[in-house]
């Protein structure tokens, strides 16, 4: 549940001005879409501000805080680096980030020249982030909504969602491809996962892929969530590419279709547990 907090460019301006007013005098301007699981703002032209839009969301920022300078010098394309980490204050209860603003649009806003090639960028970002020491990592948990953790955490959910739709899809299918996923599993060590590898999430600038941001639902794990786009934006060609760029077992495909059915489902079903995920893309 979201706490009810005002969060707009008046109450960053206090907040900026508060804690650090040798920016005070920037212009801040709402990024829209605002967001799910933060609020975001452009401050000046060089940097952003992010705030959880709930207690359960705030935890990210921490972890951010942290990891993210780590993970920046080992992959190939832009993610967020924090410049400074803001505390509660001036009626705002949880602690929030300023990072350095990256060049790009959402790829959700369209503007990708080649989805083939857009599909290989990123799984070869993805390999390069699998590839990263996950020694001492976050591992999946509540922190970061279970991605990168065990499917069967969102079984009973699953399940409600399923009854819910009969008569609406092929639920027979549904169950036997959440079945096959239940019974994967990631026999490697643990890696570095996104945990939201969705559209919104990736930025485009002259038709390619030039950035990825919110890694909030980050963790250390099995990286199967990651995949859910292969069927929610890639199809043919720019999907197989993926899967090829990728070289995962089949096991890993197995549970990343399990990661996109569950979000179909509680996104059909409109699940009332499961706002957060609907809303999310």
């Amino acid at each position: 549940m979201h706490q009810d907090v005002s969060i707009d460019s008046g109450l960053v301006r206090r907040l900026i001005a508060a804690q650090f007013p040798h920016w005070a005098d920037l212009p801040v301007e709402p990024v829209e879409p605002g967001g799910w699981d933060n609020r975001t703002f452009r401050l000046g032209d060089n940097m952003s501000v992010r705030l959880p839009s709930a207690a359960s969301y705030a935890a990210q920022v921490e972890k951010e805080q942290r990891w993210l300078p780590r993970l920046a010098p080992h992959l190939p394309l832009p993610i967020p680096v924090p410049l400074a980490k803001g505390a509660p204050g001036e009626g705002y209860p949880w602690p929030w980030s300023v990072y350095g603003w990256l060049r790009g649009r959402p790829a959700a806003n369209g503007g990708i020249a080649d989805l083939t090639g857009f599909a290989r960028s990123l799984a070869n970002f993805l390999l390069a982030l699998y590839r990263i020491d996950a020694n001492d990592g976050p591992p999946a948990g509540q922190h970061n909504f279970h991605r990168g953790g065990r499917l069967a955490v969102y079984d009973t959910e699953t399940r409600a969602a399923l009854s819910a739709l009969a008569g609406r899809l092929d639920t027979d299918t549904a169950q036997e491809v959440w079945a096959s996923a239940l019974g994967s599993g990631w026999q490697r060590p643990p890696v570095w996962v996104h945990g939201d590898v969705a559209f919104g999430n990736l930025l485009v600038e002259d038709g390619r892929l030039c950035g990825v941001i919110d890694f909030g639902s980050s963790a250390v794990g099995d990286p199967a969530c990651d995949l859910v786009i292969a069927w929610t934006e890639f199809s043919g060609e720019s999907r197989q590419a993926f899967r090829d760029a990728l070289a995962l077992d089949e096991e890993a495909w197995a549970g990343g279709r399990g990661w996109a059915l569950w979000k179909a489902l509680i996104t059909a079903s409109g699940h009332d547990g499961n706002q957060r995920e609907a809303a999310k893309s």
